[in-house]
């Protein structure tokens, strides 16, 4: 990964999902001057109003543009997330998880590349974890680097000269870091949605792992935790 340095104005593709760790990655990339351009996904996920959410985070830190794009994955299931046939676990689970979606940061990354190629942006941003999604081979900074290689070789801008970073700096750091980064830059952790199966209202079921990972990175952080949850 090439380094993050402070800039000012230069357009980059922000991968943002609606939950904590991609408003996280946003407001750091706004925060360091870029002028970010919102990618979205409806990929058919059953956590759908996590779309809802990244409205809302765009707007409130005023992305220049904020755009949806529709990827229906169900087609092809093999996860939890993408097929109703395939219960969300509500305990943790050994190795990669049913919630894996196959090859989902590869699809991401590969739309918010096109649509950087096509803006002029050089930079991208994902809010991926190595430390609280371990299980999950496309959050590790072995993809990081690998994908960055691949950009740079099957572009038109890649091949006549221009270089595209991917930037993961959330990778390294524990959820409780990254609240406190995230509280630090102003961001409202209320607008999110972090888990699997919340109901049509955007309320957390609090027993999904993302829902225990996030509700324990605040208590790890010290701060209150704003998430709605059915339970409450």
């Amino acid at each position: 990964m090439v380094p993050v340095l402070p800039t000012s104005g230069i357009s980059a593709v922000v991968l943002l999902s609606g939950g904590l760790d991609s408003a996280t990655a946003l407001a750091m990339a706004s925060h360091q001057g870029f002028a970010c351009h919102a990618l979205s996904v409806d990929y058919g996920q059953r956590h759908v109003v996590e779309l809802a959410a990244a409205r809302r985070v765009a707007e409130s830190l005023a992305v220049v543009e904020h755009k949806t794009v529709a990827l229906d994955l169900r087609a092809i299931g093999g996860s939890a997330l993408t097929d109703p046939a395939i219960a969300v676990p509500e305990q943790e689970s050994e190795g990669i998880p049913p919630t894996y979606v196959p090859a989902r940061n590869t699809l991401l990354l590969a739309l918010a590349l096109g649509w950087a190629e096509v803006i002029g942006a050089r930079d991208l941003f994902i809010g991926v974890n190595a430390l609280d999604y371990s299980g999950y081979p496309d959050c590790r900074p072995e993809f990081i680097r690998a994908f960055q290689g691949l950009a740079n070789l099957a572009t038109k801008a890649g091949v006549e000269g221009s270089r595209f970073a991917v930037h993961a700096p959330l990778i390294h750091m524990t959820k409780a870091e990254i609240i406190r980064t995230g509280t630090r830059l102003g961001l409202d952790y209320g607008l999110t949605v972090s888990c699997y199966q919340p109901d049509p209202a955007g309320r957390a079921c609090s027993v999904c792992d993302s829902c225990r990972l996030r509700a324990q990175g605040f208590r790890d952080a010290g701060l209150p935790d704003p998430t709605p949850y059915r339970s409450a």
